[in-house]
């Protein structure tokens, strides 16, 4: 485990609640806390807050502490052995380990079941033959009460007769479900009468054709808790108004070997992005990105292809922290964050994105020099590289303009600009085709600028720019991403009825073939890099191969961090 993920955060309502319940010594003073996805598509960075803060209680609280990943996977028509796979990754890759306790909420059926037969015999969950449409029509509304099911009445032996009925799968998907018998006229909605159980005719990934009936998420998710005897169930917001079925089945469910308790936090909310599983898998499905791992999605497979390390998503969950009310944050303070980690450890590299040759036409033809230059001023243990420099180089095309724009300190016609680590150069001649495109700039350098010198007899060069030496400069691809969509709250200006991908950014992936210095022919996939004044890129991990090489814009080199809102 890393320091960094066991690092304590400091005091939030959640904390502060369960250092109230370790001083009590309730539940003999242990934090058992659970991770609890349903495998029904990637995790997005909205979990990663999820998974901090539960694997990191654990890790605060040991050793009388510990995190459970156990997949709630109670509807089959969603679920794939996929998406299982994926979410261990993803947990592993953000640097927690759920050790020996790895849990399915399918591993219970069997258990879950038995509590649903003992919920019937004390008269609190009945077999309800309405359709559907029956009972959303007589569910009432938030101010009007519901209408009691003509079935709510049925005998003990009735319900406990249909219920194993439906077990043995006498009866067609749809045609009855098992309600919880609690209160039509309740102001939450969520306590009349709620489903606890549906037929389904589908294949399980674990446990195959062997139950045509399933437990509903509200019901299964409380007692799957309850049977691992966990002591802090943390959910989102949206899961405050389940929080009273939550406790009525704790209270009403014999023979539970815990009692844990529901307490709700905000979800992250982030700008540029949209977080719903069903929307993300919209876009996987249509083909507006290229899969879950798409470097422009919020999931974690997404962002870890990006570039992203898990030391920046850590940090930025503790940063954002804990609330009890909805709030949007920036994207830029995420991007801020792992700029800060990359800056640490990301070696320096020449790349010119848009090259633009350069001849220095009084340099000797045949020479070639070595320029030694840092790894990482920010780390000296990774030491220094040479880099050649010769007659050719190229430049990036933004470091030169024809016609210069008020403020613009880098290379114009008859302009001297400092080449970075080298020496002065000044542009002579500007050549172009017969298309009138710029192809080649032709200038001077000046042997006494070296070594940071300043030039004799003419004004201070204002600008640096970098370069790489042309005729040993290697090709690579570079894929420049940016925000998925171009409005900050796609849900939001979509509405109810309207269409989210109407707000894609066009522009979110730019793909260029980039000239970068021959150190890199080393780069292995999965590396990171600071290509100089450019951004922080990554070594992509499924396309690149031996000699082609691939790399992802993890985000860009200026600091456009805002607050969270």
């Amino acid at each position: 485990m890393s320091d960094s993920a066991s690092a304590p955060a400091s005091l939030d309502f959640i904390r502060e609640m369960i250092a109230a319940d370790v001083s009590a010594q309730r539940n003999d003073g242990w934090v058992i806390t659970r991770f609890p996805p349903e495998p029904n598509g990637c995790l997005h960075i909205g979990h990663a807050k999820s998974i901090c803060l539960n694997f990191g209680l654990a890790l605060e609280n040991a050793p009388n502490a510990r995190c459970h990943l156990r997949f709630d996977d109670t509807n089959p028509t969603k679920e794939e052995v996929e998406y299982v796979d994926s979410i261990k990754q993803d947990v592993k890759w953000l640097g927690f380990d759920w050790g020996d306790h790895l849990y399915y909420a399918s591993d219970y059926f069997e258990k879950l079941y038995g509590f649903a037969v003992n919920l019937i015999k004390k008269g609190l969950a009945y077999v309800d033959d309405q359709t559907p449409e029956q009972m959303r029509a007589n569910r009432g509304t938030l101010t009007a009460p519901g209408t009691a099911s003509p079935y709510r009445e049925r005998s003990v032996e009735e319900n406990l007769d249909l219920f194993a009925r439906m077990r043995a799968g006498e009866f067609k998907e749809g045609e009855r479900v098992l309600r919880a018998r609690i209160d039509m006229a309740s102001p939450n909605m969520n306590m009349r009468d709620p489903a606890i159980y549906r037929i389904l005719r589908a294949h399980h990934h674990r446990t195959g054709d062997s139950w045509c009936i399933y437990p509903m998420y509200d019901y299964a998710h409380p007692l799957s808790d309850a049977l691992e005897s966990i002591t802090h169930s943390l959910c989102t917001l949206e899961f405050e108004h389940h929080r009273p079925l939550y406790e009525w089945l704790i209270a009403n469910v014999d023979g539970l070997p815990g009692q844990p308790y529901q307490r709700e936090f905000a979800r992250l909310s982030l700008t540029y992005t949209v977080m719903s599983k069903r929307k993300l898998l919209r876009l996987v499905k249509d083909g507006l990105v290229s899969g879950w791992d798409d470097p422009r999605m919020p999931t974690i497979s997404g962002i870890r292809r990006r570039g992203y390390t898990p030391a920046a998503i850590r940090n930025f969950c503790k940063t954002i922290g804990l609330t009890k009310y909805p709030s949007l944050t920036d994207l830029g303070l995420l991007e801020h964050t792992v700029r800060e980690d990359l800056n640490q450890h990301a070696q320096r590299v020449y790349a010119v994105l848009r090259p633009v040759k350069v001849v220095l036409t009084n340099y000797p033809e045949d020479q070639i020099e070595q320029i030694e230059l840092v790894n990482n001023p920010e780390n000296e243990a990774d030491g220094k590289r040479l880099v050649p420099l010769s007659r050719e180089l190229y430049i990036d095309a933004d470091d030169f303009m024809e016609v210069p724009s008020q403020g613009f300190h880098r290379l114009v016609p008859g302009g001297e600009v400092r080449l970075k680590y080298a020496f002065c150069i000044i542009c002579q001649e500007v050549i172009k085709d017969a298309a009138g495109n710029i192809t080649e700039l032709r200038c001077t350098y000046d042997e006494a600028t070296r070594h940071g010198a300043k030039p004799v007899g003419r004004p201070k060069v204002k600008g640096t720019i970098h370069w790489v030496s042309a005729a040993q400069a290697m090709d690579v691809e570079v894929r420049l991403y940016d925000k998925l969509f171009s409005v900050e709250q796609p849900d939001e200006a979509a509405g109810d009825d309207g269409d989210f991908t109407q707000f894609m950014n066009p522009h979110s992936l730019e793909i260029v073939t980039a000239k970068i210095e021959p150190s890199i022919d080393s780069a292995k996939p999965g590396a990171h890099y600071q290509f100089e004044r450019v951004g922080y890129f990554f070594t992509d991990p499924v396309d690149s191969q031996p000699g082609r090489l691939v790399f992802n814009r993890t985000v860009q080199l200026k600091d456009g961090f805002v607050k969270a809102k």
